[in-house]
């Protein structure tokens, strides 16, 4: 698929299924985009769909079969719409820090990879309540095949990368700060993080 050039292409783009739940338009949501006027509309449809693909399938999809619903945050940036949104400040790293990351379209010097800023309304509950973040940190670390995870404070969202070369790295800005976790396998000890969570489940 070229770089949609009409709305007849770019509403092909918005009927793109990504995985059981999830299409193309889920992703492309930005508010720098809309309040700046930038499309947010991939350079390469074809390589966004497929880094997006692997995204839902792995991760995105059996998060939601577990928990219940979840929320998009943010995901899919343009080169354009990322720069500007770095430029003015407003919580974007640089395109080269992105890419394979918010912008899907343009690998990294590792290789393919797509971010999705997420919210899990089961777990901002009990986050509100005083629960640990590193609770659901734990818990994806020893379920899923993720990249990387960057913990914020409100709502407890997070980034959650998929990568075809997975660093399996976790960072936060909510206490403890910084690098939780860097490069380690799955660890049972991690599972006395886990009460009250849900086991796996894949559909």
């Amino acid at each position: 698929m070229r770089s949609p050039q009409s709305l007849d292409k770019l509403e092909q783009l918005g009927r793109v299924r990504l995985s059981k739940s999830f299409f193309m338009p889920d992703f492309l949501y930005s508010e720098i985009s809309n309040f700046y006027g930038i499309p947010n509309i991939p350079e390469n449809p074809d390589l966004a769909i497929a880094n997006g693909k692997e995204l839902c399938e792995l991760l995105l999809e059996p998060l939601q079969d577990t928990f219940g619903r979840i929320a998009i945050r943010s995901a899919y940036r343009s080169a354009k719409v990322n720069a500007y949104g770095n430029d003015k400040g407003h919580n974007c790293a640089s395109n080269e820090s992105n890419f394979a990351g918010h912008i899907w379209d343009i690998p990294n010097k590792n290789g393919h990879g797509a971010t999705a800023c997420i919210v899990i309304p089961w777990f901002t509950d009990k986050y509100k309540a005083g629960r640990d973040w590193r609770a659901m940190a734990y818990w994806i670390h020893n379920h899923l095949p993720y990249s990387s995870m960057q913990f914020f404070p409100k709502l407890c969202a997070f980034n959650l990368n998929w990568h075809e070369n997975p660093e399996r790295s976790i960072h936060s800005y909510i206490e403890p700060k910084g690098y939780l976790l860097r490069g380690e396998p799955q660890n049972p000890e991690y599972e006395k993080y886990d009460e009250g969570f849900p086991a796996l489940k894949l559909k």
